[in-house]
């Protein structure tokens, strides 16, 4: 709706208020909404508006009484005094060019205005899938049910990058990159989305590429603080082994030690008198029979020559 106009039409009515004017004005409503169908003329009652549907009466005001040329439970609309027309629970079958005439309570002719008034149902859910060929990621956005007689924009984004078509049902995109992509499916009364994040191999994004780095630095971390408490720990395994043998050996030096100091003296008991004072057994040594040994040759005796008696 083109306010811009409408003010400048309302400006136009207060200054001449006798002046014809027929407006177009474009609205769009969803299934089940409400809507609200307004004049051109400035605000306040009027004294004769007249609603016509594909120019077809449809309701009348005058003097402030209305009057249904339609089934008022069909039409489920209303008229204000003001002129505005209301239609609640908007279906498809009254969407419609629908024209409003205001007369002056001298019959005069102060206002017409044509409103083309669109029911629509909300889009469908798209469907977004793609696949990898040589390398290429290829998109597609598509709507399965297509609704009768209505026209859907398709937008295609990935990035910076969009790719947009009217009036039809899908829509490609093709291009070397990956990353995430999103399909969007509009009407002038609602909106879906769809969003994937789409990868193909032997490429490699900046994501993928951050994430493939922090996982290498966070390996290597991890490794040298593996390696580092490895070491440590054979370190003080060593030192522990190392100190239990110098304090072996201090304990075996300090045993020689005590060995070789002299024992002190002390009294022998009675039992160790007796011991001491039995003699050592002779061990019994078996002589071997040898050779007959020469015997010496005996000196000759000299006579013993008599003494002389006193």
């Amino acid at each position: 709706m083109n306010f811009r106009r409408i003010f400048l039409v309302k400006c136009l009515l207060l200054l001449f208020p006798s002046v014809k004017c027929s407006i177009t004005n474009w609205i769009y409503k969803a299934v089940n909404e409400s809507a609200l169908l307004s004049t051109a003329t400035a605000g306040g009652d009027v004294y004769e508006v007249t609603w016509l549907r594909d120019k077809k009466k449809l309701l009348q005001l005058k003097d402030k009484n209305v009057k249904y040329y339609v089934n008022k439970s069909q039409c489920r609309c209303k008229l204000f005094l003001n002129g505005t027309l209301q239609i609640e629970r908007v279906v498809k079958e009254d969407s419609g060019n629908y024209t409003v005439t205001v007369y002056q309570q001298d019959g005069k002719l102060k206002a017409e205005q044509d409103t083309e008034f669109i029911v629509l149902e909300p889009v469908p859910q798209p469907i977004l899938s793609a696949e990898c060929i040589n390398k290429i990621v290829s998109v597609k956005c598509e709507v399965k049910q297509k609704i009768k007689n209505e026209t859907f924009i398709i937008e295609l984004t990935h990035g910076e990058s969009k790719k947009i078509q009217k009036n039809g049902t899908s829509l490609e995109l093709h291009m070397r990159y990956s990353g995430m992509f999103k399909c969007a499916i509009k009407n002038q009364v609602s909106e879906k989305t769809a969003e994937k994040v789409i990868t193909c191999s032997g490429q490699l994004d900046l994501y993928l590429i951050i994430s493939i780095a922090g996982g290498a630095v966070f390996f290597v971390i991890f490794v040298t603080l593996l390696i580092y408490c490895i070491r440590k720990k054979k370190t003080e395994r060593l030192e522990d082994e190392d100190e239990e043998e110098m304090m072996q050996a201090r304990q075996v030096h300090s045993e020689m030690v005590a060995r070789e100091l002299p024992q002190p003296p002390c009294d022998p008991t009675p039992k160790q008198l007796r011991v001491q004072q039995r003699p050592l057994p002779q061990p019994h040594v078996q002589q071997q029979a040898g050779p007959p040994r020469p015997r010496p040759r005996t000196q000759q005796r000299t006579p013993n020559q008599p003494r002389d008696r006193p």
